[in-house]
This record gives C-alpha cells, structure tokens and sequence, in this order.
C-alpha cells in the first residue's frame, strides 16, 4: 500500500494583478491558479481547502480565534526497501499450485483427444434399442 507525504499551505487572501484580469473573483481564482499549478509542477497534487480555527494572542494577556484557510496537497512516497521485497516474494509465490506441486508436469504436452461419445438418438428411432453390429468381412 503506498504512503504520502502531505504539504498545508495558507491560502492566499488576495487576488493577483494580471492583464486581462478585472473582477476581484478572477483575481482571486488567479491566485488560487498559481498557486496550486506551482505545487502540482513539484509533484504535488490538489486534495482540498480547510478553513481551521487558531489560537492567536490579543494584546498583551488576551487570545481571540482566527480562522485560517489552508490548502491540503499530497503526494506519493517512493517505496522503501522492505516493501519492495515484499512485493517481489509476494510475486514469486503466485505461481499456480498445481503446477508446484507437480515438477515433472510439462506445460507444453499436448492434451489427449477427447472420446467420441455415442450420439443420441433421433426422434423417430427407439432409444431403448441397441445400434446393429457392422458386418463382419469374410475372410
């Protein structure tokens, strides 16, 4: 099973001046863009947004809670060596149990031809009633 790695990032609180970029919103969805694309060339990639409550001192004795947005990222850890090990033995053992049973089987042998099996009988001819014997040659 693979493991990640994750990586939170604040999101960003202003939009980013562009040419061709006027409202707040496209702004903001611009940012957004950048952000996430400049992750996703490092590997990461997009799981979602969190607004999480912190903590923040207020003055000097006071706190208040502020709410921070966070975007969320992953990205898949290369495998360590135990699991590589285990993947290949893992492999190895899959071998069909017939076959390891058996180590004179060969694969390549063909199968014997099947017996032809009596035919049924048709519709007009009793079914109870042995088929006659061919004639004997005379010798």
């Amino acid at each position: 099973m693979g493991m990640f790695e994750y990586k939170i990032v604040p999101a960003p609180k202003r939009g980013t001046k562009a040419r061709g970029v006027k409202t707040a919103e496209d702004r903001f969805a611009l940012s957004m863009e950048q952000v996430i694309n400049g992750l996703a060339a490092e590997g990461w990639e997009y799981i979602r947004a969190d607004t999480l409550p912190s903590e923040e001192r207020s003055g000097l004795t006071g706190r208040t809670t502020v709410y921070q947005n966070l975007l969320v990222f992953r990205r898949a850890l290369p495998p360590s060596d135990d699991e590589i090990l285990d993947q290949i033995l893992a492999e190895s053992h899959d071998e069909s149990p017939e076959l390891a049973d058996d180590p004179t089987a060969d694969e390549d042998e063909p199968l014997p031809p099947a017996e032809a099996e009596d035919p049924e009988p048709e519709a007009g001819e009793d079914a109870d009633e042995e088929p006659p014997l061919p004639e004997q040659e005379k010798a």
